[in-house]
């Protein structure tokens, strides 16, 4: 007979088995939804980069990191003081106001610096420093404070829909139209209603709060769905960007690492299986850009350690991720949240909810919806949207901003909703992926016609550069287009944001430029190669760098 110690031990060991097993397995199951690059692990690549020490390359190893003989190696000396002096020669008053300015303002000297990789960063800032100074605009140009106007690239990080004077002229009226209240906060402007009826049109949702940026309307937007889902977590997609606050950014950047966040891989059915089955998940972000790169990090010119970069939108298996998405939030309660800070009234008058098919329980807005002036806003259903519980009054989800709701930025966005509303904007979002489809090829069929190792990807109006050969300096490219005239924002490359009114002569002109400049590019030696150069042995050779530096203390 089993003595009672025995039983007692048995139906512990059991007990335990049923409390642990089922975690284990869910654990097991989130681990495995996770992508499997960096941008997935968010704590593996925190460790990572404490990890990676400071090194540079002195004038010498800067030409050949990539083992280029001696006569390559002086072809792209050669070629790098020569523009070096075009740009002393060009841009002398903006890099020296840059300069200047740089010492009190702590975010140019961070863009300054990661323009490209670290190793590199020291003689290209010194030689080939960019300024950060624009005077003037104009159509789809912006004219510097030496006077060099230059095609704008940049679409003032996404805000820059329609064109420079457009946003001008919304300013402009806006201005005339809050004049007469000024700076009033707290009271709203009247002009408030016929937005808040505008943009619950254009969401189909049913209310709205305004914020003063896209990150804080995504932080309202999910606090309130932890609010009423009674829930803890949230879940975004590896290499979203969701505005830099903690919770959304729970890699590298932050210096806290943030506990109620889940970044799983994107279009992945052990993704779906982990919404399906557990509790802890309030809501769901997803931020449409990634169409054009799913799990990647946002790209910048300084992680162009290789040719690896790529983008492959696309639109139809997209747009089923986010129905098969959207079909899971459904029957598990959880809040689907579009981030539509960036993309906003860029692909379609309706945003990425037209554009792909699929309806959010919230979206988020910011950048261009106020006309140019800085502006966030929620839109979401009804019971989303309240803020107090009426049976229990004390219970609240607050959020207020000073300046939520400013006269002036509400008249702007009476401006832009207005004319976004018209007959003449709504009729350039026909064949709109038609345009820019076309004009991606034809940038490509030109690049290759020249057989030079770049090309382009594009998610409509925005576009990623890539690149086609291994090599280590790519991110060079960004100066010789700079050097022909073409404006882009401190990521380079990695992102190039076209206005809508680009005409097909724009088009054509600042294509021309764009081969020049790659042409330029090869001529000075910098896509060299050989047969024992590949990505793979471009990362090997790096981590090889890194291991024979010592760690700084």
């Amino acid at each position: 007979m089993d003595s009672p110690f025995l039983i007692l031990s048995a139906a512990a060991t059991a007990t335990a088995a049923v409390v642990i097993v089922p975690k284990l397995r869910a654990r097991l199951q989130l681990s495995r939804a996770k992508h499997r690059s960096l941008a997935g692990h968010s704590k593996m690549s925190r460790r990572v980069a404490r990890l990676i020490p400071f090194y540079e390359f002195g004038t010498n190893d800067f030409f050949r990191s990539d083992g280029a003989p001696p006569a390559v190696a002086a072809q792209r000396q050669d070629g790098f003081f020569k523009l070096a002096q075009l740009f002393q020669d060009r841009f002398d008053k903006s890099r020296q106001m840059t300069l200047e300015t740089a010492a009190h303002i702590s975010d140019l000297q961070f863009t300054e610096v990661y323009r490209v990789p670290f190793q590199y960063s020291r003689l290209v800032r010194e030689h080939l420093g960019a300024g950060a100074f624009v005077q003037s605009s104009a159509g789809v140009t912006v004219t510097d404070i030496d006077g060099n106007v230059f095609y704008d690239l940049t679409g003032s990080y996404g805000v820059n829909i329609f064109g420079n004077d457009f946003y001008k002229e919304c300013i402009a009226g806006a201005e005339a139209r809050a004049r007469a209240l000024g700076p009033v906060l707290g009271p709203y402007h009247p002009v408030i209603a016929d937005n808040v009826a505008r943009l619950c049109e254009i969401s189909g949702l049913d209310e709205v709060s305004f914020h003063m940026s896209g990150t804080e309307a995504v932080m309202q937007a999910v606090r309130l769905a932890r609010y009423h889902t009674g829930r803890s977590h949230l879940v975004r997609f590896a290499g979203a960007y969701h505005g830099w606050w903690g919770d959304v950014q729970p890699g590298v950047g932050n210096p806290i690492s943030p506990h109620e966040t889940y970044t799983l891989a994107e279009m992945s059915e052990r993704t779906l299986q982990v919404l399906k089955t557990r509790r802890d998940i309030a809501c769901v972000l997803v931020n449409p850009l990634q169409a054009l790169h799913p799990n990647a990090n946002a790209p910048a010119d300084s992680a162009l350690v290789d040719s690896s970069r790529g983008g492959r939108f696309d639109r139809a298996a997209y747009s089923q991720w986010l129905k098969s998405l959207r079909e899971v939030c459904t029957a598990r309660n959880i809040v689907l949240i579009f981030d539509e800070v960036f993309v906003g009234f860029r692909l379609a008058a309706g945003g990425a909810q037209e554009y792909f098919g699929v309806r959010a329980d919230m979206v988020t807005y910011g950048k261009s919806l106020a006309g140019g002036l800085p502006v966030g806003a929620v839109c979401g259903r009804k019971d989303l949207m309240r803020r107090f519980r009426e049976d229990h009054p004390v219970d609240v989800c607050f959020a207020r901003g000073t300046f939520n709701s400013h006269p002036y930025v509400m008249t702007a966005m009476d401006e832009f909703l207005s004319r976004l509303a018209s007959p003449n904007f709504t009729a350039v979002y026909a064949g709109l992926d038609d345009l820019w489809n076309g004009r991606a090829r034809q940038l490509n069929d030109m690049l290759a016609a020249q057989d030079l190792p770049v090309g382009v990807s594009n998610l409509s109006s925005i576009w990623m550069v890539h690149y086609t050969e291994p090599s280590r300096y790519n991110w060079m490219l960004q100066y010789y287009l700079r050097a022909e005239g073409l404006a882009l924002s401190w990521v380079g490359t990695g992102r190039l944001i076209f206005s809508l009114n680009y005409t097909d002569a724009d088009f054509a002109e600042m294509a021309k430029r764009f081969v020049a400049a790659a042409a330029n590019m090869k001529r000075d030696g910098w896509w060299w190669s050989d047969a024992s150069v590949s990505n793979k042995s471009i990362r090997r050779q790096v981590l090889k760098e890194m291991l024979m530096r010592k760690r700084p203390r």
